[in-house]
């Protein structure tokens, strides 16, 4: 383990929380101090959820530990049972409980309750949030489902024969969605839609407002949609081996991958999906047929805002995967690099790297995402809240793609990643950065204009005074900021009043010899370590758009340093420019 300011995921028992959470008649008993109660605050106030999740603390403090903290836990579980009668209980342990060793599943297990009980070993110093969340879902199903599995080699009647006999619509299932996942919630609404447009019902959703009763009946579906692989992979493949349930594994994040889902859909149930897909061709300006404007519009809009923008995407991989997809083969950007956070999948994520000949960056260390994204100095950074923070501090547009989230990230509108509609909500998401950032840039270009500035009036109203203007008096703009090189002062009439203007003239030249000015260039060289700008360099940086200013000022700042010079001014910009753009 290692002490860190910020973390992609929580131990593994938040894992744990979250389907308990996403559920109905489920109830958490976790063995842990009075200060794990934090995780609380997660789904309350992040998620905004009116109830506090189905969880009971046994809270044992430090005088607890001399005593028999295996009888807290019975009380607790005992206490939970008598007052919130659930259908089914989980118990385990925190991090720190885990110390204890107290086995508080086993204790459970040994109560007798009339209830499922579900013990959970999660070991949490060496497993994190998604691992854990993957984890319970899976033997919650296992413990419910296994008494009724059929003895192993039992076959089962391929999908299409089933529905053909029985003559009514295909039953999926869909797994995988929890509380605090990225857009879940509307997720499940966008592909209930769709599947309900291509004729199949939506059988049992988990564990996203599932009961006890609706899991048992999972194995009556025709198939299984897995939508999120990190919750759902392992339940998933369990459900095959011992039901022999397909699962359609294509995950429908871009107007791409969309079509695939559906196709795939259209293999496992026999449907016709051609219908619904002759609406959605890429690249078709069908505004009014379409559910997805993403592939018009993005052919649409001026390329300077799209094509080959530098992009980095970071968070669990499920959404790296689609993101890096989208960006590269749907709306024109260069992805630049990839990674996750989440270990159990690196494989795919390194697999698509090499693909596209990137370095993918597995890592739960934000401190090396940041780094990362310093040296790729990319135009937008795609990512979770995390590298929203960083991208704010090194200038560059951001867009969250993938949990961890905070609240602005739970919008109340419908706003899913999935399906056509979700193509949708990415385009906005993630192209109208770039484009406000040109407004924003225009702003900052003409803010020392005298017609633009802070304190000038409205341009529609250009016979007023200036804001700020003393009564009856001629309102004077700020003198702008003299050079340290020599200047001339003229001045300029203005519908305002007379402005002072300086122009800066060339710096003196001083003359040396070849031999001395090659001796003078060494001695620089070795000895500037540091460089300044001169005003009219700064100036002339601020033209540039922000989501790209640090960039140059890094590239300008390395090119002086690299030749001895100290003082930048605005011919060691374009030099550097020159350099850096051969």
């Amino acid at each position: 383990m290692e002490l860190t300011l910020w973390t992609y995921e929580g131990p593994p028992h938040v894992g744990a929380m979250r389907i308990a959470t996403s559920m109905t008649g489920v109830h958490y008993v976790l063995h842990a101090p009075q200060g794990d109660t934090y995780a609380d605050l997660l789904f309350t106030m992040i998620e905004r959820r009116d109830r506090r999740p189905p969880v009971t603390y046994t809270t044992f403090q430090a005088r607890d530990l001399g005593g028999d903290t295996a009888e807290l836990v019975k009380t607790s579980v005992r206490e939970a049972y008598e007052r919130f009668k659930p259908d089914a209980m989980l118990v385990g342990e925190s991090c720190t409980a885990e110390l204890i060793q107290d086995q508080p599943g086993s204790l459970a297990q040994g109560m007798s309750l009339p209830i499922p009980i579900v013990p959970l070993e999660l070991p949490a110093y060496s497993k994190k949030e998604n691992w854990g969340a993957s984890e319970t879902f899976y033997h919650l199903v296992r413990t419910l489902l296994q008494p009724v599995a059929p003895p192993p080699g039992t076959t089962r009647e391929p999908v299409i024969d089933v529905i053909r006999r029985e003559g009514r619509r295909p039953r999926a299932n869909l797994l995988g969605a929890t509380a605090l996942g990225f857009r879940n919630r509307d997720d499940v609404r966008e592909i209930t839609r769709l599947l309900h447009d291509l004729g199949v019902d939506v059988h049992v959703c988990a564990p996203h407002n599932a009961t006890v009763a609706d899991i048992r009946r999972i194995p009556e579906a025709d198939f299984n949609i897995a939508l999120y692989p990190e919750v759902a992979d392992t339940t998933a493949r369990w459900l095959e081996k011992t039901f022999r349930m397909p699962t359609v594994r294509t995950v429908p994040i871009g107007v791409l991958a969309t079509r695939e889902f559906v196709e795939e859909i259209g293999t496992v149930t026999g449907i016709d999906v051609q219908p619904l897909l002759a609406h959605e061709r890429a690249g078709s300006a069908q505004v009014d047929a379409s559910r997805s404007l993403l592939p018009w519009y993005s052919r649409s809009v001026d390329s300077t805002y799209l094509t080959g923008k530098r992009v980095f995407v970071f968070g669990d991989a499920t959404h790296v995967l689609a993101a890096a997809r989208i960006a590269r083969d749907e709306l024109g950007f260069q992805v630049v690099g990839i990674g996750t956070y989440s270990r159990e999948f690196a494989r795919p994520i390194r697999e698509y790297a090499a693909k596209i000949g990137v370095e993918a960056l597995i890592s739960d260390d934000y401190l090396a995402v940041e780094q990362r994204v310093a040296e790729l100095a990319p135009e937008l950074v795609l990512g979770t809240q995390m590298e929203r923070h960083i991208a704010k501090r090194l200038g560059v547009p951001c867009a969250v793609i993938s949990a961890p989230i905070h609240v602005q990230d739970v919008p109340a509108r419908h706003s899913p990643q999935m399906g056509f509609e979700g193509a949708n909500v990415i385009f906005d998401t993630w192209v109208h950065p770039l484009m406000m950032g040109l407004e924003e840039h225009l702003i900052h270009m003409f803010r020392e204009d005298f017609e633009f500035g802070d304190g000038s009036s409205p341009s529609h109203l250009h016979s007023s005074a200036p804001r700020g203007a003393a009564a009856g008096g001629t309102a004077v703009l700020d003198e702008p900021a003299r050079d340290t090189e020599t200047a001339t002062s003229y001045a300029t009439a203005t519908p305002t009043g007379t402005h002072p203007i300086v122009v800066p003239e060339a710096a003196s030249a001083v003359g040396l010899t070849e031999e001395e000015d090659e001796g003078v260039a060494e001695a620089v060289a070795v000895a500037v370590t540091s460089t300044s700008w001169l005003p009219s360099a700064e100036a002339e940086l601020k033209k540039i758009p922000f989501f790209v200013r640090g960039k140059v000022r890094r590239n300008t700042e390395k090119f002086a340093l690299d030749r001895g010079i100290g003082e930048i001014t605005v011919d060691t910009m374009y030099d550097a420019k020159a350099f850096y753009g051969r």
